[in-house]
């Protein structure tokens, strides 16, 4: 009896705790956004909310007039990630289909202690890279002024996703169940075919949080573009044109912003539609994935 109600007790206690731990993510995403939401509105008291997302032209010390466009900046947010995950998506499925189904063991514990490595590189480290390797290499190619642009941006970006995209594909290939490969195996498929049309759909719900993932490792990356695009205020005309990304916009200019002053709101803004941009990406894939998984059904 006594040792009933002490399990009870510990069920109790671990619900609890898993409860509570639940909560406090909950109230720390809100209270995030409610700070930055607090700080962020007195900017459009200033700012006419058109003109801060319909204009490109972002300049706040201007002797004239100060100038509060962001829609540079969220093109070149954009073109950066878009750039980054058309490279990492493709190599980071495939080195986890590989890993998973194809390389020989001794491989496999080669490879993924790289993978793991990687992943612990400073972004400091990636954006010193991108300055002294790839944006010399890519000036040479495309035969630029410098190689500090969207492209050289996209590169690091990409390296920087793939080991969130690789480790969480392969054990989402790796959770499907045997028995789907075997079937497939028994009724005649190949190996190939077995991976491509049964145990990639199978984990498919694992690929895409991994892909989003990979999206959020880009999308909020600071210090690497911030050495790496050129950070040029002008709207981006393609990946070979330098650009200023948001979170770079607020690395660069927040530490020197007077505090309370409209320039100063108006980062935290950048910061708002940060977060409801990174919300939304999340959002879209928990409803791609509520879909996928009512078909299944």
């Amino acid at each position: 009896m006594r040792k009933k109600k002490r399990n009870d007790l510990k069920e109790a206690a671990i619900g609890a705790f898993f409860f509570t731990s639940g909560i406090l993510a909950v109230l720390v995403l809100i209270g995030i956004f409610l700070t930055l939401l607090a700080t962020a509105v007195p900017a459009f008291r200033e700012i006419p909310v058109g003109k801060f997302f319909g204009h490109s032209r972002w300049d706040p010390t201007s002797p004239e007039k100060a100038e509060y466009g962001l829609l540079s900046m969220i093109a070149s947010t954009l073109l950066v990630t878009a750039g980054a995950l058309l490279l990492a998506v493709p190599i980071g499925i495939a080195v986890a289909a590989y890993l998973s189904d194809v390389a020989p063991w001794r491989v496999r514990e080669v490879l993924k202690p790289v993978v793991e490595i990687l992943a612990g590189i400073p972004s400091v480290v990636v954006g010193f890279l991108g300055l002294v390797l790839f944006g010399p290499a890519l000036a040479r190619l495309f035969h630029t002024a410098n190689g500090l642009n969207a492209l050289n941006g996209s590169i690091l970006l990409a390296v920087m996703s793939l080991p969130t995209i690789i480790s969480i594909s392969e054990d989402s290939l790796n959770a499907v169940p045997k028995a789907y490969s075997e079937a497939s195996l028994a009724l005649g498929a190949s190996r190939w075919q077995t991976l491509v049309r049964v145990k990639l759909p199978a984990a498919l719900s694992g690929i895409v949080a991994a892909v989003m993932l990979g999206l959020g490792r880009a999308i909020g990356e600071t210090m690497t573009v911030l050495m790496a695009t050129g950070n040029a205020r002008s709207f981006p005309r393609g990946l070979l044109s330098s650009v200023r990304t948001m979170t770079a916009d607020i690395a660069i200019e927040l530490g020197e912003a007077p505090y309370f002053t409209t320039h100063y709101y108006a980062l935290f803004a950048i910061g708002l539609v940060l977060f409801v941009m990174t919300f939304a990406v999340n959002l879209a894939a928990d409803v791609v994935l509520r879909r996928y998984q009512e078909r299944e059904r």
